[in-house]
């Protein structure tokens, strides 16, 4: 069952972004879950590793339906406030009760809140979806060692842009890798991904 994932991974703009989660908001976790979707939890696991306070709020960005969220909430974040373009998916996102807010933004937008010590793009950043300069708009927004957590898979990682997003950051200083690995992201159709943990300096 891949109706929706065949067409993932095709480059548009984001309004064209924006219209195919909408459109796929209700069968979403249907097809991404019958491939066996294991990078949120792998994305959390991982960020759980390097926070020390799992009670400060977490902004879930491109939130989609939730199931960042949920990962994130079972991982035991207890703050998380979630952001997304699909008024679809935030619908979606809503039914879970794993969120303390729920915001709707456009591509590029500043995000509601400066005071987040930790963010995570899960699934986010890659060929089909989220540019790389949603990478430097993360961590610009971070306060000095606040983390971001987020995973690029094996068609983002196809594309030299993505990791040399990650070395702008971590070559020059200004952030650490505090982790990096790659695992399943969508066995069922062989898709990889890697996660990475960024800390700002």
């Amino acid at each position: 069952m891949t109706k929706f994932l065949d067409k993932a991974y095709q480059a548009r703009d984001a309004a064209s972004t924006r219209a195919l989660y909408d459109d796929w908001a209700a069968s979403y976790e249907a097809e991404v879950s019958a491939n066996g979707y294991a990078t949120p939890s792998r994305c959390a696991d991982a960020l759980k590793a390097h926070v020390n306070d799992l009670t400060a709020p977490i902004l879930d960005f491109g939130c989609g339906t939730g199931l960042s969220g949920l990962a994130l909430k079972l991982a035991g974040f207890d703050a998380i406030d979630g952001v997304d373009l699909s008024a679809e998916m935030l619908t979606e996102a809503g039914t879970k009760g794993v969120y303390r807010d729920l915001k709707q933004i456009e591509a590029g937008a500043d995000l509601p809140r400066t005071d987040y010590t930790a963010i995570a793009a899960i699934g986010v950043i890659g060929a089909g979806a989220a540019p790389i300069t949603v990478l430097h708009q993360l961590m610009r927004a971070l306060p000095r060692d606040g983390k971001l957590v987020f995973s690029f898979n094996d068609h983002a990682l196809e594309d030299p842009v993505h990791e040399g997003g990650v070395a702008e950051w971590t070559d020059c200083g200004a952030a650490r890798l505090l982790f990096k690995e790659h695992g399943p992201h969508l066995p069922g159709i062989g898709l990889g991904s890697k996660v990475y943990v960024l800390e700002k300096a």
